[in-house]
């Protein structure tokens, strides 16, 4: 999208037209979406998946996804909280224009609780510095959830019905990908992947 000039927000200072810039310039994208179609979405939302707005407009948001799979699995999820008319969030990944996936934190809120897809707004605040994107497989997902509950590798071994060198094999893969020299270091690299909120990683 590009830096706005100095006279564009000049003019809508002058204007008054406040909400507006507050809504462009927002530090999270913003998106409105009717039915899972985009509707409209400011600056900042153009900027993190790197599409003009024309691109995004009328486009159903499937292809931010990962996969149609992903898509599709997301489909219900929040539809209870956001049902009672109350706020929903999670985090999830998701899918550049360049094909780059990264983490963001999804907040929502439905205007029709009713039929909560029908009519929503939604904010998306891009998680990639806190938490970049790494591509583990199911079984080193399975090993690092069971790491974050306080698990020794025999415990993990007896959990998963694994060796007790396969389960340090995983430990030291899942080490090397995110540059961690420890446990504690690669905790603060891949957060909790596993909480009530996020939604499950890809596999590749």
């Amino acid at each position: 999208m590009g830096d706005p000039g100095a006279e564009t927000l000049d003019q809508l200072f002058a204007t008054r037209d406040l909400m507006q810039l507050a809504y462009d310039f927002l530090p999270v994208g913003i998106v409105v979406t009717e039915n899972r179609v985009l509707r409209d979405c400011n600056r900042r939302f153009c900027e993190m998946f790197g599409y003009t707005r024309l691109d995004l407009l009328d486009q159903l948001f499937a292809f931010l996804y990962p996969s149609q799979e992903e898509f599709l699995n997301l489909r219900n999820r929040g539809n209870e909280t956001l049902g009672a008319g109350a706020p929903y969030w999670d985090e999830r990944v998701m899918r550049r224009k360049d094909g780059s996936l990264f983490w963001v934190r999804v907040r929502g809120h439905s205007f029709t609780p009713q039929e909560p897809l029908a009519r929503a707004v939604w904010s998306f605040a891009d998680l990639s510095r806190s938490r970049p994107y790494q591509p583990l497989t199911r079984r080193e997902r399975e090993v690092y959830s069971l790491l974050c509950e306080g698990k020794t590798s025999k415990e993990i071994a007896r959990s998963l019905e694994l060796s007790y060198r396969t389960v340090e094999v995983h430990r030291a893969r899942l080490l090397k990908k995110v540059g961690a020299s420890n446990t504690a270091a690669l905790f603060s690299s891949l957060g909790d992947i596993d909480g009530a909120h996020v939604v499950g990683t890809p596999s590749p």
